[in-house]
């Protein structure tokens, strides 16, 4: 149901309005970010003429940024590093504009000029073990840096200022900005099992500041932080990437990468995803990565860059993006950011008719997502962030083809759910008899009400208005009923509740436990339930007088 039209008008608030819209960044003030980044590898051995292919892609890049005169970053693995024909490339050919980084998936040629023995099948392998430097000691971690570094300038005078990878340790990445100085990382898209790489619960887009114990994981103060901003790559799909895969070990992509026919290679889906990143709510900024890596080939990436590159331009012309290199967004963000800002993703319009909606905020707290399907709604995501979870490769080398990164779950759509069954916190309403169901409620209207405040409003199919309000350490639920007896309460339930991580559910505190790491979830309004029922129930939260808050800390 339709929010209801206010028919007068209060001019002190439409003021006030304006001015906390100047104030708050909604006017000029909130960036709309665009870093096309492309990653650069000599070789790959699951393309047949590889080196040769994968150069062109790198030839035909430059020229696509050249012709648009665009800024772009081009990352080199040590492999592609040393070879002269890519320096040569990058000395003749690269507009002024652009940027020449480091990528940081370890090869034969970069583990050997360090010392250390090469454990890989070919000269580059994507086992996470061998090629992130999660599988190599601290020590050894030190030595491919300085190596890398050492080799970089001694080609081109400098030391490169941004250093991307899927994934980089929180080791590497300190001793990377406290021994080189470098101004902006990047890594993967929260995903499960891709590539055998888990990043899931993080920071969902834009760019966060570290914790000195665990790179996916934001730090909630300066002093615990690594000053070193980590923007997150590959522009997933606000709606359909998180639930790619649901039943199964792995997901497959839906980004703006311009190989995917889906996705990055059809001009519907890249003005659907724009429009989410550009024109919608985003508080602080937003932020996408664009560019390919070379491994793909330019046969398959020249339709899609060729597509998004004059979309690129329109808005950059129209004054809606600034597109800029990785390192001029990191040096932004450290001027502009002490700590992690609150930022939002907002898709209120489904690319496939279906009438789906999704909001996503994120803070250095917690991040948070609401998903309407087909008249329902629910929280899909709740993750909490700790800067004092260790990850397990902070000290010690991983080992396998696998890493896995996670945050603290409190709402996990993807891991607590099946095909057919979805898992999510739900606003339920009772009947006379006590009978929950569930409320129907979709046409949310989205605002920022403040720097770090995301506010949503929606009603249901009585009339019964709820807002959201998300707060950089809180979020507060409440009802405005039209209905005289409305009881309303909230309801976490999913088909796996052994996956469950909580404790003991008290009336102010919810306790929970997950990869050995202890934490809560706090009311400071209403009052939490626990539940045991065959509908896989976990908790209720009771409002007071229509209103639940629910925090991160006490």
């Amino acid at each position: 149901m339709k929010l209801p039209v206010k028919k007068s008008l209060n001019i002190p608030a439409l003021l006030f309005c304006f001015i906390s819209c100047m104030a708050y960044g909604q006017v000029d003030d909130s960036p709309r970010i665009i870093n096309i980044v492309n990653f650069i590898r000599q070789t790959d051995y699951r393309v047949q003429h590889a080196d040769s292919l994968l150069f062109e892609v790198v030839e035909e890049q430059i020229k696509l940024v050249n012709q648009y005169n665009f800024p772009a970053t081009f990352l080199f693995q040590y492999d592609a590093l040393i070879n002269p024909a890519y320096q040569k490339l990058m000395k003749t050919q690269l507009n002024a504009h652009c940027e020449i980084g480091a990528w940081w998936e370890i090869t034969q040629p970069h583990v050997e000029a360090a010392g250390i023995p090469w454990r890989g099948e070919h000269t580059w392998v994507s086992h996470a073990n061998i090629a992130f430097t999660t599988g190599y000691t601290p020590e050894e971690r030190e030595k491919l840096a300085d190596v890398f570094m050492a080799k970089f300038k001694e080609i081109y005078g400098f030391f490169p200022r941004s250093v991307g990878s899927w994934f980089i340790d929180s080791h590497t990445l300190a001793y990377l900005y406290e021994k080189y100085g470098i101004v902006a990382s990047s890594n993967c898209k929260d995903q499960i099992g891709t590539d055998g790489y888990t990043l899931w619960g993080g920071y969902w887009n834009q760019a966060y500041y570290p914790s000195r114990h665990n790179a996916y994981m934001p730090a909630q103060h300066a002093e615990s932080q690594i000053p070193v901003p980590i923007f997150r790559m590959l522009g997933s799909d606000p709606i359909y990437q998180y639930d790619i895969g649901l039943g199964r070990s792995r997901q497959g992509v839906i980004s703006l990468e311009p190989v995917y026919h889906e996705s990055g290679m059809d001009q519907r889906w890249v003005e659907y995803y724009l429009d989410a990143i550009v024109n919608q709510p985003s508080l602080a900024f937003n932020y996408a990565q664009a560019g390919q890596e070379n491994s793909f080939t330019w046969r398959e990436m020249k339709k899609g860059l060729l597509m998004q590159f004059p979309l690129f331009d329109s808005l950059r012309r129209e004054n809606k993006i600034r597109l800029e290199t990785l390192s001029e967004s990191g040096l932004w963000f450290k001027k502009r950011f002490s700590v992690t800002p609150a930022t939002a993703v907002t898709a209120l319009s489904d690319v496939r008719g279906e009438g789906r909606k999704t909001v996503w905020y994120n803070s250095r707290f917690y991040r948070a997502n609401l998903l309407w399907e087909k008249g329902t709604f629910r929280f899909r995501d709740i993750h909490l962030f700790d800067e004092r979870f260790v990850s397990s490769y902070l000290k010690a080398a991983g080992t396998g083809n696998q890493f896995f990164y996670y945050a603290l779950p409190v709402v996990d759509g993807f891991q607590w759910s099946t095909s057919d069954d979805r898992a999510g916190l739900r606003i339920m309403r009772l009947d006379g008899k006590g009978q929950a169901s569930e409320v129907l409620i979709d046409d949310p209207e989205v605002t920022e009400i403040a720097a770090d405040q995301l506010q949503v409003r929606c009603a249901d199919d009585q009339g019964n208005v709820f807002t959201i309000q998300f707060h950089e350490s809180h979020i507060e639920i409440s009802c405005s009923p039209k209905e005289k007896d409305l009881l309303w309460q909230l309801e976490l339930r999913g088909p796996k509740p052994t996956a469950f991580p909580f404790q003991a559910i008290h009336k102010k505190k919810i306790d929970a436990t997950f990869r050995d790491f202890s934490y809560a979830l706090y009311s400071k309004k209403g009052t939490f339930e626990p539940v045991h029922d065959e509908l896989g129930t976990a908790f209720r939260i009771i409002p007071k007088r229509h209103q639940i808050i629910i925090a991160t800390h006490r």
